[in-house]
């Protein structure tokens, strides 16, 4: 892997996390130091982050990590809900079915991997990614997957701004089923209704456990 692509893995990953926290600022020297290359790759890996809106330039501070405030909440979800309810309708309609009924069976589990430990529940969190690389690979519309891919970026800190619920979390298991079983069952219009109600659902849960930070 390039010295490019690790500093913006790793960077991408504080962030996300909130190990690197809204408003701070990522000195070259010191990311440089931190992660072990250079400053040439680094400056690349923090044009990737702020092309994506992870960071940005904040004149003679120099770079710095963005804030995610209740309107770009709102924002996120108006357009996650137009690519996701789209990408649910076109998966009912080319997916396969086995591979979603099967998605269906293990997320149905899902609240026993939620209740658990934290690696456990990380476990929940890879079946969620599953669920959508099953939607990504169905739809076969490369641009429509690349943009539900640059979007989810931002909804992993969002979804690190809520409370870890474990009722919130279970409920969600439930209706990613629900998303997954209409898939399977080749229905575009209860595949893209089911889609709807769970992003409606998490957007509540959302701003209604928001903290500023």
């Amino acid at each position: 892997m390039r010295a490019s692509d690790r500093a913006y893995a790793a960077l991408r990953d504080d962030i996300i996390e909130w190990r690197l926290r809204p408003g701070t600022v990522l000195a070259e020297v010191e990311q440089s130091e931190r992660l072990g290359i250079s400053r040439t790759p680094l400056r690349e890996a923090l044009s990737r982050l702020t092309a994506e809106g992870l960071t940005t330039t904040a004149g003679g501070r120099g770079v710095v990590v963005t804030d995610i405030s209740l309107d770009d909440i709102d924002e996120l979800f108006e357009l996650r809900e137009t690519l996701e309810g789209k990408a649910a309708s076109l998966a009912a309609e080319r997916g396969d079915s086995a591979v979603f009924l099967q998605l269906q069976g293990e997320l149905l589990q899902a609240p026993a991997l939620i209740n658990a430990s934290d690696p456990a529940r990380h476990q929940y969190y890879e079946l969620v990614g599953r669920l959508d690389s099953a939607i990504d690979a169905a739809i076969a519309n490369s641009y429509l997957a690349q943009a539900m891919r640059s979007l989810r970026v931002h909804l992993v800190r969002v979804r690190r701004l809520a409370a870890d619920d474990h009722a919130r979390l279970t409920a969600a298991a439930a209706e990613h089923a629900a998303i997954a079983e209409a898939i399977a069952a080749g229905n575009p219009r209860l595949a893209q209704a089911a889609t709807t109600v769970h992003l409606h659902r998490s957007l509540s849960h959302v701003k209604a456990t928001h903290t500023p930070h």
